[in-house]
């Protein structure tokens, strides 16, 4: 018996990183995943690795930011599978590292459209469907950025301290019937989330005075165990929580 066995999972962001990674490490453990993602080249790659192994997965192109497109991803997993078990929002971005004077109000509406509001109107869409279940898992991704005032820029941080809210509240809301939602807040992790990053110069250099306290970055595969435990009934009394994974960073 696999850990995940006859559930079924939506992954958001799940083209390449964290997300490519949970999709992966889901599939193998029984899972069905509805795996999306902006980037349509990366989702066939992983369809091809997840089917590969004899994993079950349907690829949805969608922008977490729109709310038909979150629509369409959770009809996917309705449709192709019956039902929906687990919702990992792992979709995020960037924004340059821009403070406060120097962030555009495009750059804040774009980093909010897809950390906040794309996990905001998949759990909405979500909750029902787990309600008439009778439970359900939600996983969202946060950042220990979601902690502190200076591991990015404006938007990015206030995103993802307002995620970790969202996670709570969504916890106490519904834990009585069934539904967990927990958040995940890494530290520093090796994925292309920052591959087009045109950071702002002071944003930059007052994020470079903690560095060097970083004791190691993380892989996406590390992110997922932790996923893995979260959405699985191994952590069945875990909900509301913020599982720190940063190889010790924030212990500084």
């Amino acid at each position: 018996m696999k850990t995940l066995d006859n559930k079924v999972a939506v992954i958001t962001g799940a083209a390449s990183g964290m997300g490519r990674a949970i999709a992966i490490l889901f599939a193998a453990e029984g899972a069905k995943i509805v795996a999306s993602d902006v980037n349509t080249e990366g989702l066939e790659t992983l369809a091809a690795a997840i089917r590969e192994k004899g994993g079950t997965v349907v690829t949805v192109s969608a922008d977490v930011s729109k709310e038909e497109d979150v629509q369409k991803m959770i009809n996917a997993a309705t449709s192709n599978f019956g039902r929906l078990d687990i919702l990992v929002n792992n979709a995020g971005v960037l924004d340059d590292f821009m403070p406060v004077a120097e962030a555009q109000t495009a750059l804040w509406n774009r980093v909010m459209g897809i950390n906040v509001n794309g996990p905001f109107f998949a759990c909405r869409l979500a909750v029902p469907i787990m309600l008439k279940q009778g439970g359900g898992s939600i996983v969202n991704i946060s950042s220990i950025g979601g902690l502190f005032g200076g591991r990015a820029g404006v938007a990015y941080i206030t995103s993802k301290h307002a995620l970790i809210g969202m996670t709570k509240n969504t916890a106490y809301m519904y834990g009585d019937k069934g539904i967990r939602c927990n958040t995940i807040a890494p530290g520093g992790v090796n994925t292309n989330i920052g591959a087009n990053v045109h950071p702002s110069e002071l944003g930059y250099a007052k994020l470079s005075l903690g560095l060097p306290t970083n004791i190691r970055m993380g892989e996406p595969e590390e992110i997922a165990e932790a996923a893995l435990f979260l959405a699985s009934a191994k952590s069945s009394l875990v909900n509301g929580a913020v599982l720190v994974a940063d190889a010790g960073w924030t212990a500084y």
